[in-house]
């Protein structure tokens, strides 16, 4: 085979892979809702990452948020994506949800190209994950509170309620779990440490472990305080010294952790993916529930399309708007 010909097909080929990784699955056009009577001017800002893998999930989130909730015309999305998927997911958004009010924000992704350590899931390590750390460089000065949704969520519950919670002092609200084993987040090195350990030492309450999928945020302390800043600096430490092993997580821990304005539990039923390492089945906590979470490894799209659903996965089902069978996957 001629030279140029060899070239001209390799290249060729190349072409297709990349066409065929970009593509991007397909979903039916969500239903339009719209305001009720009572419903006023306020604006409810909502961030969540979006992402060829986690697409499927993201739309469901979505479609579960404008369902329940009393006023979606006065909800507005801020997609964090990368500036390379930003058309083709931008068309997929607005051929799902034409009434939908959104935004995307390019994240950036160089940000965190040295900062990142791996962790105990691939997924874990993507820089997408991120995104959340530099929330108040990517959403305009004017969004002075934000809740924060990871994309494995379903919200079963009007979301003007996690909205309105009164953060008081706080910079950041999510459920706490202070039965959870705190010192399982960081590594014993962490712990022996007072350097590390001392990061704990004078929070106005015990420090207790929250999950980072669920948050609401006040973005003019998070400025006020330099919050990012603040995050940046464990990432950096984690490079040198491995101080925890969980991806983006632990830092807000650092940061956070004993200064949280505490949400009800039914607002983050998460782990519902099992862990971070099988991803077994999981039944819900005792209580109400607001919001199903599918955190840890198995996510209900993947289980479902599989054929190996587990029985609560049933609940995520009805806001898939999937066309057709999962093309990426999430291993």
């Amino acid at each position: 085979m001629p030279q140029k010909l060899h070239v001209l097909t390799i290249t060729l080929i190349l072409l297709i892979y990349i066409i065929t990784a970009l593509r991007l699955p397909e979903f039916q056009e969500a239903p339009a809702f719209r305001n009720g009577a009572e419903c006023n001017n306020d604006i409810i800002h909502i961030a969540m990452t979006l992402d060829a893998t986690y697409l499927r999930g993201s739309i469901a989130g979505v479609f579960s948020i404008i369902q329940h909730s009393t006023c979606p015309e006065n909800t507005v999305f801020h997609f964090l994506t990368t500036h390379h998927l930003s058309p083709t997911l931008r068309r997929t958004i607005t051929t799902t949800f034409p009434y939908l009010n959104f935004h995307l924000h390019h994240f950036n992704t160089g940000l965190v190209k040295n900062k990142i350590s791996t962790s105990i899931r691939r997924a874990l390590d993507q820089p997408l994950n991120y995104a959340r750390v530099y929330l108040s460089n990517l959403l305009p000065d004017t969004v002075h509170r934000v809740i924060y949704f990871d994309s494995d969520v379903i919200v079963v519950d009007d979301v003007v309620k996690l909205w309105e919670i009164n953060l008081n002092s706080h910079v950041l609200g999510a459920p706490e779990y202070c039965h959870a084993n705190f010192t399982h987040y960081f590594t014993p090195k962490f712990w022996s440490d007072p350097y590390f350990s001392d990061a704990f030492k004078h929070r106005p309450a015990k420090p207790c472990y929250f999950n980072t999928g669920v948050m609401v945020i006040d973005m003019m302390k998070w400025r006020r305080f330099k919050i990012t800043e603040k995050l940046e600096r464990w990432m950096e430490i984690q490079k040198r010294h491995r101080i925890y092993e969980l991806g983006s997580l632990p830092p807000f821990l650092l940061v956070f952790a004993g200064d949280v304005e505490a949400v009800e539990h039914r607002w983050n039923q998460h782990g519902l993916g099992g862990d971070n390492v099988e991803g077994l089945c999981r039944d819900l906590h005792p209580g109400p529930v607001s919001l199903l979470h599918w955190s840890g490894k198995g996510k209900p799209w993947l289980r479902l399309d599989s054929k190996r659903p587990c029985p609560l996965d049933g609940l995520w089902a009805p806001y898939d708007l999937f066309k057709h069978g999962s093309l990426i996957s999430d291993r």
